[in-house]
């Protein structure tokens, strides 16, 4: 369906994800085995371990009496620096994106689940957890929410075909916006969560309400003419009976940068 034929405000026209799948991943980075026969256990604050141990293209992992082996996706995104994405074969409704910072011996997980959406909550819930690696020596700063993406507008560029534009608006929302590819013109307002794992490197996530999906990205900010992010979308496929993710990569630049007067700050606490 085009532009053309399409009624923008008909969100029963809106694509599945499975029909923006393709070329969405022509700018997706190169995978890498540089993990290949490494051994990572995360501890978080609770003291929750899991242990995971890295093949060429798939990862063992065992956290308390579960175990698991499935194939991994592993990105570089600075020097040691890695993102990690897998879903469980025994949990297809979940994927896991596991970044682990080899220089500051800490780690994030951000486990994406698919259910059901309802008034007040999203079909693709995430949680975040935090955490020390056991085998290193920890620096700096643990990975931290963060409110450092509010104002500014970025353009994305997935491939020839897909382009958006997004608007970090505050700690809870963020605006897309289509400018090319077949959603070209859609443009909605929902969920986000950021969390920064580097000065100038942000785990981003969104979940949207209108197709029941999320996704979890990385993202370097640390040049402004030259953006660049890794991440999966996932979420329920056409069928509507399953689930479906695929990983990508993009291209961006900082558009503009919205400064707040101090009393307007969108990252303010609420007012009750």
């Amino acid at each position: 369906m085009t532009t053309d034929t399409l009624n923008l405000s008909d969100t029963r026209t809106w694509l599945p994800l499975d029909g923006l799948a393709p070329g969405f991943d022509a700018a997706k980075a190169d995978l890498t085995d540089a993990l290949a026969g490494r051994t990572f256990t995360t501890v978080d604050d609770e003291g929750a371990r899991t242990a995971y141990r890295f093949d060429a293209d798939a990862v063992e992992w065992t956290a308390g009496p579960e175990t698991g082996r499935d194939a991994v996706e592993v990105i570089e995104v600075d020097e040691d620096l890695y993102y990690a994405q897998y879903t469980p074969s025994a949990r297809p409704d979940e994927a896991v994106t596991l970044i682990l910072d080899l220089r500051s011996g800490y780690a994030l997980t951000v486990v994406s689940t698919l259910g059901t959406a309802a008034p007040g909550r999203t079909a693709v819930q995430m949680s975040f957890s935090p955490a020390r690696i056991e085998e290193l020596d920890q620096h700096g700063e643990a990975p931290a929410s963060t409110d450092e993406l509010i104002g500014r507008r970025v353009l994305w560029v997935y491939s020839t075909v897909h382009a958006y534009e997004h608007v970090y608006l505050s700690p809870h929302w963020y605006s897309w916006h289509c400018l090319a590819g077949p959603e070209q013109g859609l443009a909605d307002t929902d969920e986000n969560t950021v969390w920064r794992v580097r000065p100038g490197i942000y785990v981003f996530t969104w979940r949207e309400k209108v197709i029941p999906c999320g996704s979890v990205t990385i993202a370097d900010h640390r040049d402004q003419k030259a953006l660049r992010a890794h991440g999966v979308l996932f979420g329920t496929d056409e069928s509507g009976s399953g689930a479906t993710h695929f990983t990508f990569g993009a291209h961006g630049r900082l558009l503009s940068n919205t400064v707040h007067p101090v009393e307007y700050d969108p990252a303010r606490p609420l007012e009750r």
